[in-house]
């Protein structure tokens, strides 16, 4: 049975139903009417969708049929909101149709990304061991470290980065690289964190891994200067069994998210797109 919609119905279950689960026994299950309320129906297709989305893999027959029925007082709730927004008009405002179209896009958009990434082969094991292997500072080296850190506005200056390497490079502690900025009237931040290799970004964990305890650096970044000193660190390893799944999840999207970005790309190649108003300029730099 075809299950019927407002709009805004389907901008509220935006939240609960975007993958089906139907019963592979029979077909008719699927659109089994589970409830109904006022004049409109709820299936059992709908409550499967939902369940599709729940982390319920390992969850008892008994365990399954609660959350079945607590998707369903859910659903129902929900339908009951509906009705009410349908009878004083909500999907009739400006507002409420601004929404609904954005959702709308937003559900499109997704598909074409899932459809560009679900034919993406999977890392090969060859792929995953490698990665393992280029990426000490992150499995087999792997260390938590107790960081300090100073940052420098931009406006510090070259002159004074440098000057702060050489302290740096001389043993000088942070407290008298501080009271070396306090001199020259440089206003900058600080603080200290523990902080283990995977919080930190890939570019920089190789520089930080080069450290020894007691070693500081300067980093320059958009904002500024980064001073960087490993107070301590403690050798973590994480053993290649327990590394592959997750080499294997970090590829699959790094693969999915340049196979997009071509995607993409190749798209505004092959479009026109006029830039108007405020924006005749073109996009930001």
């Amino acid at each position: 049975m075809k299950i019927t919609l407002t709009p805004l119905a389907a901008a509220l279950l935006l939240t609960l139903t975007l993958s089906a689960c139907g019963d592979k026994q029979d077909k008719k299950v699927a659109t089994q009417v589970a409830a109904k309320v006022g004049k409109e129906e709820i299936s059992v297709h709908q409550i499967n969708q939902v369940l599709a989305r729940t982390n319920a893999a390992n969850a008892s027959p008994a365990q399954v049929d609660k959350l079945r029925r607590d998707v369903l007082e859910k659903l129902i709730d929900q339908q009951l909101a509906v009705d009410q927004a349908t009878e004083a008009k909500l999907n009739r405002s400006p507002e409420v149709v601004a929404q609904l179209e954005a959702a709308r896009r937003e559900v499109l958009a997704r598909a074409y990304i899932q459809q560009v990434t679900s034919s993406l082969p999977k890392p090969t094991p060859e792929e995953l061991k490698k990665y393992y292997v280029e990426h000490p500072a992150l499995f087999s080296e792997r260390r938590v470290f107790n960081l300090q850190e100073v940052q420098l506005p931009a406006a510090a200056g070259e002159a004074t980065a440098e000057a702060v390497r050489g302290m740096l490079s001389a043993g000088k502690p942070l407290e008298e690289v501080a009271t070396f900025l306090k001199g020259r009237d440089v206003k900058f931040g600080g603080g200290s964190a523990s902080r283990a290799a995977e919080q930190i970004p890939l570019e920089l964990l190789t520089k930080v891994h080069a450290l020894k305890d007691g070693q500081a650096m300067v980093v320059q970044n958009a904002q500024g200067y980064n001073v960087i000193r490993v107070a301590s660190s403690q050798l973590a390893p994480v053993p290649e069994a327990n590394a592959l799944p997750r080499i294997e999840q970090f590829l699959a999207n790094q693969r999915g998210a340049e196979a997009v970005a071509k995607a993409v790309k190749d798209l505004r190649a092959k479009a026109s797109i006029t830039y108007m108003g405020d924006f005749a300029g073109g996009p930001a730099a």
